[in-house]
């Protein structure tokens, strides 16, 4: 068992801003109605990766900069400000300020990251804090001769998606290829309708800011409710267990199957409310993050041209709401069979534009996803699902090799959880979860789910 290390120290040898290669026209790009959803969060992305040959730390920012700026040029949105318009509403305005690259040293082997405790050994150390600007970049040389590189991005301006692309053409360039996607910012495509149109389902999803009432007291002092993450990874076995369990009052040849995502979720929303403590007549949320892209395309092959290489956020946060007595007592199909229901109003190209035409209708109120509305007497806190399934780690190769490791980190406040499983690195099926929880759902989880959740380690990973 090798010894994790959490009480290193990174010192930063250079901090300074990274501009396009090819700086473009002061202008402002105003943000898109589905980007209004989203409130001022910063994510975080990081990439592991063993020690290089034939590259000295110093080589590598070097190429990592000079991609940088080669990459800027089409990413131009990454390289400016947030600022408010004439109604307080945020747009970017585009004007070469700039990405923070920070250069530093930490005191710590590769084998030795305690990366089940990212807010140990992650947090405030290896992911750069967004300041000014949009994005902001981190390359950490570690005291084996590995190295991370890391970046904090806004998602007021770029959802998961769009974060991918940027990190691929990152690479790509560093790699001198050709871009396998230029980013699109055509915000017409966006545009609301006229005369506006959409379902009262939308209504359920998303409130204006101003009509919640003012958030109730909660008790500080308890340990259980304080917010931490941790990350795991679950053998493709068990994944298929519970694929296999949220379908087994399902007639397979009716095309009922659930998805692998679907069957983790119901399973996530049985366990953390397993406490004997809780008040089984309560409620509890669970939403899952749908993308809208492939939903507006919707087979047309013209709006794909438009739509798979926009930047910016197409995301809805559908989510169903069940007394913890039936999430107890009920079977895994049942709860899995709760979420396919409630996802299915989220996943149509009407849904996305009647969203879009939902904002326009109360802007400039600000408005949210109502999954994070919560009662606090009536409700335990509600948990957000998002796969990324789609994440880069085998493309995030800048000339030295591929990352041995990499996982979203976002730690976003608040008392809702965040779930993100992605693919393992060793390609077999195996998944991994970032997961930001309450303290208390974390011990649930690991106490009666200690067979499917495990704490990632170095020996999974082959760091040695």
């Amino acid at each position: 068992m090798v010894h994790v290390k959490r009480d290193f120290e990174v010192k930063v040898s250079k901090n300074e801003v990274v501009v396009p290669v090819l700086p473009i026209q002061e202008n402002k790009l105003p943000l898109s109605n589905l980007d209004l959803l989203l409130p001022p969060m910063n994510v975080g992305i990081f990439f592991c990766y063993k020690k290089p040959k034939n590259f000295t730390f110093d080589l590598i920012v070097v190429v990592l900069k000079k991609a940088l700026a080669q990459t800027l040029v089409s990413y131009s949105a990454f390289a400016g400000e947030l600022v408010k318009n004439d109604v307080g509403e945020p747009e970017l305005l585009c004007n070469n300020r700039g990405v923070d690259f920070v250069e530093a040293l930490a005191d710590v082997e590769l084998k030795e990251l305690d990366l089940y405790n990212p807010d140990a050994t992650v947090e405030g150390k290896l992911v750069p804090k967004r300041q000014q600007g949009l994005l902001a970049i981190q390359a950490t040389q570690l005291k084996c001769g590995g190295l991370l590189v890391a970046c904090t991005f806004s998602h007021q301006v770029a959802d998961a998606y769009s974060a991918n692309m940027f990190l691929v053409s990152w690479a790509e360039m560093a790699m001198s290829k050709p871009l396998s996607q230029t980013p699109s910012f055509r915000r017409s495509i966006l545009f609301p309708r006229r005369p506006a149109s959409y379902d009262l389902s939308v209504d359920n999803m998303y409130v204006p800011i101003s009509s919640l009432p003012p958030p109730e007291a909660t008790d500080e002092d308890d340990d259980d409710q304080i917010a931490i993450s941790r990350i795991y990874y679950i053998v493709s076995d068990r994944i298929n267990d519970l694929q296999a369990l949220a379908n087994a009052d399902n007639d397979s040849s009716s095309g009922k199957k659930r998805t692998k995502l679907e069957a983790f979720s119901a399973f996530l929303w049985k366990m953390i409310v397993t406490s004997e403590f809780t008040r089984t007549d309560n409620f509890c949320r669970l939403g899952i993050v749908v993308d809208g892209r492939t939903r507006l395309i919707n087979g047309d092959e013209n709006q794909e041209k438009l739509i798979k290489p926009y930047f910016g956020n197409v995301l809805s946060i559908p989510f169903g709401e069940k007394k913890i007595e039936e999430l107890k007592e009920k079977p895994l199909s049942w709860v899995a069979n709760e979420i396919h229901e409630f996802l299915g109003t989220a996943v149509t190209k009407e849904h996305f534009l009647g969203l879009i035409d939902w904002v326009e209708d109360h802007r400039p109120d600000p408005c949210l996803a109502k999954i994070y509305g919560a009662r606090v007497s009536e409700e335990e806190p509600a948990v957000v699902v998002s796969s990324g399934q789609h994440f880069p780690v085998k493309k995030m190769d800048f000339g030295w090799g591929e990352p041995c490791f990499g996982s979203y980190h976002f730690p976003w406040g608040g008392k809702s959880g965040y779930v993100m499983p992605m693919p393992s690195p060793k390609g077999n099926g195996d998944w991994i979860v970032y997961m930001h929880l309450l303290k208390g759902q974390l011990e649930l989880i690991e106490k009666n789910a200690a067979d499917v959740f495990c704490p990632l380690n170095s020996e999974y990973l082959c760091f040695n």
